[in-house]
C-alpha cells in the first residue's frame, strides 16, 4: 500500500470506502475518490487489498462489498448467547401473531438488530440483522435505553442526540424521558410511525437482574395499533417472550 498516513487512518479510510459500498452498492474508482475526497491512485490501492482479501468484489470496473462481511456477521450473530436463547420464542411469535418479531441490542449508543422472524402477515421493510437505527426512534430501543441507568442514557443523547427520523419521532428530552419512565412502570414500549410512517412496534426489554441485554420487539403496520385490544394482545405477548428469554438465558444449558 501506498498511502503515507498512519496506520489508524488507513484502517478508518478502508471502512469509509466500505461504508460508501454499502450506501451505494456499487461504486467506481472515480466516484469513491470524490467522494473521499482522496487521489484515484490511493483508493485504487486500497480497492486492490480490500479485493484480495475478499471484503470487496470487482465488477468490471465497478466495485461492490462481498460475501466475506456476511460470514463475519454470521460469526458475531451465532456466537452470541442471546441470539440462541431468543429465536424459539421469536419462532412462537411468529406463529402466535404472524407478524414481523426481532431481537435486538444496544451498541455504542445505538439501536441494533440481531435477528429477525418473518410471518405470515409481516411488514416488508428492508429490515435484516445488523441493521442500525438511532435507539429513541424505535420501542425497541426505548425498551433497553428505559433501563439503562441515568448516566448512560445522558451520555448517549449527548453523543448522537434527539435527530428525527419522521415527523412523529421524539425529539424533546423531557417527553423521552416520560416515557421511558411509563415504560419502566409498564414493562413495555409503543411507537407508532416514529421510525418509519407505516410502521409500530411494541416491545419489552430482556433484563437478567438490574442488566438489560437487549429487547424483543413485534412490528406491524401502525394503524393496527389503534385497535386498543389488538395493541395490548402484543403487549403481553412481548412480555410473555421477554421474560421466557430472560430465564432461559439464565439457567438453560
Amino acid at each position: 500500500m501506498t498511502d503515507s498516513t498512519t496506520p489508524l487512518k488507513t484502517i478508518q479510510r478502508a471502512f469509509e470506502i466500505m461504508d460508501v459500498l454499502k450506501e451505494q452498492k456499487q461504486v467506481g474508482v472515480a466516484e469513491l475518490a470524490r467522494r473521499l475526497d482522496l487521489p484515484k491512485s490511493t483508493v485504487h490501492d486500497y480497492l486492490r487489498t480490500l479485493r484480495t482479501m475478499g471484503y470487496v468484489i470487482n465488477d468490471d470496473g465497478t466495485y461492490r462489498l462481498g460475501f466475506q462481511l456476511l460470514e463475519l456477521g454470521g460469526q458475531v450473530k451465532y456466537r452470541n448467547r442471546l441470539f440462541h436463547v431468543a429465536k424459539p420464542e421469536l419462532e412462537r411469535l411468529v406463529e402466535s401473531t404472524g407478524e414481523l418479531v426481532s431481537v435486538n441490542v444496544e451498541e455504542r449508543g445505538q439501536f441494533v438488530i440481531l435477528h429477525t422472524e418473518f410471518g405470515s402477515e409481516s411488514l416488508r421493510l428492508g429490515i435484516y440483522p445488523g441493521l442500525k437505527t438511532p435507539i429513541h426512534t424505535h420501542a425497541g430501543g426505548k425498551a433497553i435505553l428505559a433501563f439503562l441507568g441515568e448516566e448512560r442514557i445522558e451520555s448517549i443523547i449527548d453523543e448522537h442526540g434527539l435527530t428525527p427520523r419522521t415527523e412523529h419521532t421524539i425529539t424533546d428530552r423531557e417527553r423521552l424521558e416520560a416515557e421511558l419512565e411509563a415504560i419502566r412502570e409498564k414493562g413495555y414500549g409503543i411507537d407508532r410511525n416514529e421510525q418509519v410512517v407505516g410502521m409500530g412496534t411494541v416491545a419489552a426489554p430482556v433484563r437478567v437482574g438490574d442488566e438489560v441485554l437487549g429487547s424483543i420487539g413485534i412490528v406491524c403496520p401502525s394503524d393496527r395499533l389503534r385497535d386498543e385490544d389488538y395493541r395490548q394482545e402484543l403487549a403481553d405477548e412481548v412480555q410473555k417472550s421477554a421474560n421466557i428469554i430472560s430465564v432461559n438465558y439464565q439457567y438453560a444449558p
